[in-house]
């Protein structure tokens, strides 16, 4: 069977680099290519990861375990902000957002078929819209929407049928949600979708060709989850709660939690990760992983499937976020990646150009692999082994 790859993105050099786990040897170069870091990985079946390159606008299907690494490029609209496809992997939806600018200002929404390499670009509505596509004999593309809130759906065979020219798009069917959602979910299998708000997680599900409406997930915290994230082991849900005054220069104070949400037996369970700044997360083979900046020490932290808490203190970054300022503009960052078919963990050093490869059985580093870039913004990174069941998860991340 062949070694996990870890495919590693610097979007601000504009480099991606494959290598495998935990030799680190290289298996793949990209140079001029600038992924977006937003719309982040997609992961596909057979290992393989769809990306955009938000500079030559273009969606990447990469195929990490061939000879060839990029398997195929297909335009799309960028600035991309998020992307999704549907349970098999065959039809994706890539909406567009901010990218560099302090508004949002496009409504472009791309689709496309890697079957029959059909695709088409329409109008929607201005925002930062999420995405997920469902499934089977009548595909639908549902997009979260922000002030007003809503969710939107779409026929697929619409959507691609649009005449060239990019004309608006009317939703065929429309479900109200609050105006500050941010996060999406779907769940293969059972044709529901989940949108993170501050009163809980809104859950929808298919009837036909529209969506009704499910009870409320409570997030049982006074804090609230920006992100959310689908556990492909079993059936849950994850997230982080930030709480503390929003604003950002009070960052050090924020107070975080890790939000889990088993969806067969409805048990929520809430895990203390510390103050500072954490958010995005990564699922091991038995543990999920989360990075933890702050200006008293960073660290990894590895919640285990049978309860234990691991934390592992990280060196220090150049360029890190301080007190008094924001943990946003103009920092350096961490990226953590893992698969749920290994038991690999890896964190970047945003600026230093280094990953920390952690063994999640242990805790402990196993090595520190250097791309040879400088992983600006703490870069982005995936974790694939071929039939790892990442693919279980139709969101990019």
């Amino acid at each position: 069977m062949p070694a996990p790859v870890l495919l590693v993105s610097d979007h601000v050099d504009g480099s991606v680099h494959a290598l495998t786990v935990p030799d680190g040897a290289v298996v793949g170069n990209l140079t001029g290519r600038h992924l977006s870091e937003h719309s982040g990985f997609l992961a596909l079946p057979g290992g393989r990861v769809a990306c955009v390159d938000d500079r030559r606008g273009e969606l990447l299907v990469l195929d990490p375990f061939a000879e060839k690494l990029v398997e195929r490029a297909v335009p799309v609209a960028v600035p991309a902000e998020h992307l999704a496809c549907d349970p098999s992997g065959r039809r994706l939806a890539v909406t567009t957002g901010l990218g560099e600018n302090t508004e949002p200002w496009s409504d472009l929404l791309t689709v496309l078929d890697l079957v029959t390499g059909e695709t088409a670009r329409v109008r929607t509505r201005v925002g930062e819209p999420g995405v997920t596509v469902l499934g089977g004999d009548d595909p639908l593309v549902v997009l979260r929407h922000r002030e007003p809130g809503e969710l939107a759906v779409h026929r697929f065979a619409d959507l691609l049928a649009a005449p060239p020219g990019c004309p608006p798009v009317t939703p065929h069917a429309v479900l109200p949600l609050p105006d500050d959602g941010h996060g999406d979910v779907q769940v293969p299998g059972t044709e529901d979708v989940f949108a993170a708000t501050g009163e809980g997680v809104h859950r929808a599900r298919r009837k036909g060709d529209v969506l009704v409406n499910e009870a409320v997930v409570p997030w049982g915290s006074p804090a609230r989850g920006w992100y959310l994230r689908l556990d492909t082991r079993r059936p849950a849900l994850w997230s982080t709660l930030r709480g503390g005054d929003p604003d950002p220069l009070r960052w050090p104070e924020w107070t975080n939690q890790a939000w889990q949400h088993d969806l067969e037996t409805g048990r929520t369970l809430h895990t203390e990760l510390g103050p500072g700044l954490v958010f995005r997360l990564a699922l091991a083979r038995h543990h999920t992983a989360f990075t933890r900046i702050h200006p008293d020490g960073d660290e990894l932290v590895l919640l285990g499937t049978d309860g234990t808490v691991r934390r592992l203190p990280l060196p220090a970054m150049e360029g890190a976020p301080r007190r008094g300022g924001t943990p946003w503009e103009g920092v350096q960052r961490r990226a953590v990646a893992a698969s749920p078919g290994s038991d690999w963990i890896a964190v970047s050093r945003g600026g230093h150009g280094e990953v920390h490869l952690v063994d999640a059985e242990t805790g402990h580093e196993v090595t520190r692999l250097r791309p040879g870039t400088p992983l600006h913004h703490g870069g982005h990174m995936t974790l694939r082994s071929r039939d790892d069941g990442a693919d279980g998860d139709p969101v990019g991340r």
